[in-house]
C-alpha cells in the first residue's frame, strides 16, 4: 500500500523497524541461554568444543545486541514521533514499564560486557554465571515491553474523565488481565525463532560439508530449544486465545 502523506508513511516505517527490531530482540532473550548451556557442558565435560562454541556464540550475540540498541532506540524517538496522541494522553499510564525496560537493557549491556571481557580473566564459574543475569534482565525486558502491548488488549490503571486521565496507577496498568498470557507467548516465541535460526545455519554449513562434531553439537542445542519451544507454544496460545475469546471476540474471529 503507498502511503497517501507523510505520517502515514513515518508509520510505515515504523512498522518495518519493529519487523526488523523483534527478531534482534529474540535473540537478547534467548541467545544467552543457549550460550549458558554450551558454556556450562564446556566446563563440566572439560569439552573444548562446547567451550568454542560458546565463545564464538558470545561474539555474535554482541553484535546482535548492539545493532537491537540501535534499532531499539528509533522505536522509542518513534513511539513519541509518530504517536503522540497516545503518549502524550497515557504516557503517564504506561511510562512505568518502558522505564523498568530501559533498566533491564542496561543491566544486560554492563553484564554482556562482562561476560565478553571476562574469557581467561575470571574464575570459570565465575565466569559462568555472569551469563544469568543477562537472561534474567531480558526475560525481564521482555515482559515489561509486553505489558504495554497487553495494556492496549486491556486497558486499566486510569480513569477517563471528560477526556482527562486521572487517578493513575502504574502497577495496574503493568500487570493488567492479558499481560501473563502474552508476555510468556512472546517469552517462548523467542526461543523458538532463535532455536531454528540458529539451528538452519548450522544445516546448512552441514549441507555444504563442514559436517564436524561442532557444527552437529550447534544444530543439536539449537533443534533441542526450538524442539521444545514449539510444543509448549502451541499451549500457551491456546489459553491466551481462551482470554482473548471472552474478552475481545471480535479480535479472535479477525485472526
Amino acid at each position: 500500500m503507498i502511503a497517501v502523506d507523510t505520517l502515514m508513511a513515518a508509520r510505515y516505517q515504523m512498522a518495518l523497524s519493529l519487523g526488523f527490531h523483534i527478531v534482534l530482540s529474540c535473540f537478547g532473550v534467548a541467545f544467552p541461554f543457549l550460550i549458558y548451556l554450551l558454556h556450562r557442558r564446556g566446563l563440566k565435560k572439560n569439552d573444548a568444543d562446547a567451550l568454542t562454541l560458546a565463545r564464538r556464540w558470545s561474539k555474535v550475540a554482541a553484535v546482535l545486541f548492539a545493532v537491537g540498541a540501535v534499532s531499539g532506540t528509533i522505536l522509542s524517538f518513534e513511539m513519541g514521533l509518530l504517536w503522540p496522541g497516545l503518549m502524550s494522553t497515557y504516557g503517564d499510564v504506561i511510562g512505568l514499564p518502558f522505564a523498568l525496560e530501559g533498566i533491564a537493557f542496561f543491566l544486560e549491556a554492563v553484564f554482556l560486557g562482562i561476560y565478553l571481557y571476562g574469557w581467561d580473566r575470571l574464575p570459570p564459574s565465575v565466569h559462568l554465571k555472569t551469563l544469568i543475569p543477562i537472561m534474567v534482565s531480558g526475560a525481564f525486558g521482555t515482559f515489561c515491553i509486553m505489558a504495554v502491548n497487553a495494556w492496549m488488549n486491556a486497558p486499566t490503571g486510569f480513569t477517563l474523565e471528560n477526556g482527562q486521565i486521572t487517578d493513575v496507577d502504574p502497577l495496574a496498568a503493568m500487570f493488567n488481565s492479558a499481560v501473563w498470557g502474552m508476555a510468556l507467548h512472546m517469552f517462548v516465541a523467542a526461543y523458538m525463532v532463535v532455536g531454528f535460526v540458529v539451528a538452519g545455519v548450522y544445516a546448512f554449513a552441514i549441507r555444504k560439508g563442514r559436517d564436524d562434531r561442532r557444527h552437529r553439537m550447534g544444530l543439536r542445542y539449537a533443534l533441542a530449544i526450538a524442539g521444545l519451544a514449539a510444543v509448549v507454544q502451541p499451549v500457551v496460545g491456546h489459553f491466551s486465545g481462551l482470554r482473548l475469546a471472552d474478552e475481545q471476540p471480535s479480535k479472535l474471529a479477525a485472526i
